[in-house]
């Protein structure tokens, strides 16, 4: 019994001043591993633009688009007069910057309205901010009505209208309760309501008429340039750092509402809080590129499946994932059948589909969830 106290007193201390380093070791190379694949996709999105650019219906060689890009950091150096270089300044490098915004914006707001819905089916376009910003699509394009005149009509209205759909939504959970079935019920109500209004308008609209309002729907990222490239920043500026300081209270709340609030959280206010922000910035996305289908959706099962479940790594991984399968989607429909560009929504959603099928067929995708 003496040598057994003995024992006691002298091994298991050793023993319990080890696991504290044993763990923190395991959980460096934990994070450790997050950061190597944030990394690796991040190098793949730099590749993949740095690629991109050299691509298009114009033949242009791989020189003279970087001599081009050149010329912009150190003029006088080479002669980049002309058509191409238009092209490539103008129209090229806008809509591959403008794609990587919205992927990572889509990106970003999947995540945070599939935490605070608790639903791995929500999406940006769940709440119909997508639907409302088709039906502000078209009473521009039938009745000529709209909240800013001249080139900035459709963009004016398919923003007002998404955000009025947002706020409604967000308004009618406030009032009866910001519960996640609350907010899914009345987006999918909302859903078929525009989209019902919507048919109707293009019921009685003349071709030209009906032309806008169809390809606005298919989605297009032909909209970016650099005019309207500081408003866009400006909100991202503004949206995603306040999406990433709630990073982990939606970690907190994946354990329910109930022991988030035992833990000092409160889940209504969050969920408002990041529904209301992750709108805006989703209805400054949609006024410019149109529908964008299974980004929002698609990219944050990547992200998680890579990543895990910790939003303070999944959030910028979902962004530069949605990047990732953006501007690979619209490079596939401006090059596939030249010289005709297909929209990027429906390039987006061939490519979506094929993994949310995958998604649904796995036996083990709980456990990514």
């Amino acid at each position: 019994m003496k040598y057994l106290e003995i024992l006691l007193k002298t091994k298991m201390p050793e023993k319990n001043k080890d696991l504290p380093d044993q763990h923190q070791t395991e959980y460096r190379h934990y994070i450790g591993r997050k950061l190597i694949i944030m990394g690796f996709l991040l190098f793949l999105v730099i590749f993949l633009t740095a690629f991109i650019v050299t691509l298009g219906p114009l033949e242009i060689s791989v020189v003279e688009v970087y001599q081009i890009l050149l010329a912009k950091f150190l003029p006088g150096y080479f002669d980049t007069a002309g058509l191409q270089s238009q092209i490539v300044c103008n129209i090229r490098l806008p809509r591959i910057i403008g794609g990587l915004m919205a992927g990572f914006g889509l990106g970003i707001c999947g995540c945070v309205m599939q935490a605070v819905l608790k639903n791995p089916l929500a999406s940006p376009f769940t709440l119909g901010i997508s639907a409302g910003a088709h039906f502000g699509v078209a009473i521009a394009a039938v009745l000529g009505v709209g909240v800013i005149g001249g080139p900035y009509l459709l963009i004016g209205n398919a923003f007002v209208f998404s955000m009025l759909c947002a706020l409604f939504i967000i308004a009618l959970s406030s009032f009866k309760g910001a519960t996640s079935e609350t907010l899914i019920l009345a987006g999918i109500a909302l859903n078929y309501l525009f989209s019902s209004l919507s048919s109707l308008l293009q019921y009685f609209a003349t071709d030209e008429q009906l032309r806008v309002m169809v390809s606005w729907g298919m989605g297009d990222l032909s909209a970016f340039s650099w005019c309207n490239f500081h408003l866009i920043l400006w909100i991202f500026l503004i949206c995603t750092p306040l999406l990433y300081l709630k990073a982990k209270d939606l970690n907190i709340m994946t354990i329910g509402d109930e022991n988030a609030k035992s833990l000092g959280i409160d889940a209504n206010r969050v969920r408002m809080l990041g529904m209301l922000i992750a709108s805006l910035l989703t209805a400054t996305i949609v006024c410019f590129t149109g529908t964008i289908a299974f980004i929002g959706l698609v990219a944050p099962h990547m992200a998680r499946m890579l990543i895990g479940s910790d939003h303070k790594y999944l959030f910028p991984a979902a962004g530069i994932m949605g990047a990732l399968v953006l501007i690979s989607a619209d490079a596939i429909g401006m090059n596939i059948i030249r010289p005709t560009i297909i929209p990027t929504g429906i390039t987006s959603s061939l490519l979506g589909v094929p993994f949310f099928m995958y998604l649904i067929l796995k036996k083990k995708r709980k456990e990514f969830w």
